[in-house]
């Protein structure tokens, strides 16, 4: 059962690494989907994810339920800077700070790349949109101009589809338009 739960997880993130990276590189920045979850092959995050490994939805949550919390969730949002809770600081003056660009645009390919695998043949171009009005929008800490800049490009990804929207002209545009931060 482990070997097979060890494959199976190690195939289904490699997959989803696979459709960031393409993703990313859409939007120019293949460096970020060629390092993007790399924390996920560590003897840390790999083995807690075999252990609770469903293949319907993240290991993640199975620990959550489970213990009360995931060490492979505390290991991974530590490590990875297209997570928004990589930059949450209790003690700093802005307690969710923008995020810079490659990253933010790093988090909207892995959060579109986390449907497509986990929905399949299921998923649709409005899903996302969907799940993040629904599920995460509301409920989560981050900074308002970050959730603006998430909602469009879903929204845009819900009315025309990956291709259309997801280009580097249309990123950067968006970014600058609706984080517009001192730096990129």
């Amino acid at each position: 059962m482990k070997i097979r739960n060890a494959i199976k997880h190690f195939n289904l993130i490699t997959h989803h690494k696979w459709v960031v990276f393409k993703l990313c590189c859409r939007v120019g920045q293949p460096w970020r989907g060629l390092v993007h979850d790399l924390s996920k092959y560590s003897p840390t995050e790999f083995r807690e994810s075999v252990k609770y490994y469903v293949g319907t939805y993240s290991p993640i949550t199975g620990a959550k339920k489970d213990k009360g919390y995931s060490e492979a969730w505390l290991h991974h949002k530590g490590r990875n800077k297209h997570h928004f809770e990589y930059w949450i600081d209790y003690q700093a003056p802005e307690v969710t700070p923008i995020i810079p660009y490659q990253y933010a645009v790093e988090m909207v390919c892995d959060k579109l790349a986390a449907g497509i695998v986990y929905e399949g043949k299921n998923w649709t171009k409005e899903f996302e949109l969907s799940y993040w009005e629904k599920r995460e929008k509301n409920r989560i800490e981050m900074n308002p101009k970050m959730k603006e800049f998430v909602t469009v490009v879903m929204t845009e990804v819900a009315k025309n589809g990956l291709e259309q929207t997801l280009t580097r002209k249309n990123m950067k545009e968006w970014y600058k338009k609706y984080v517009n931060p001192i730096q990129s």
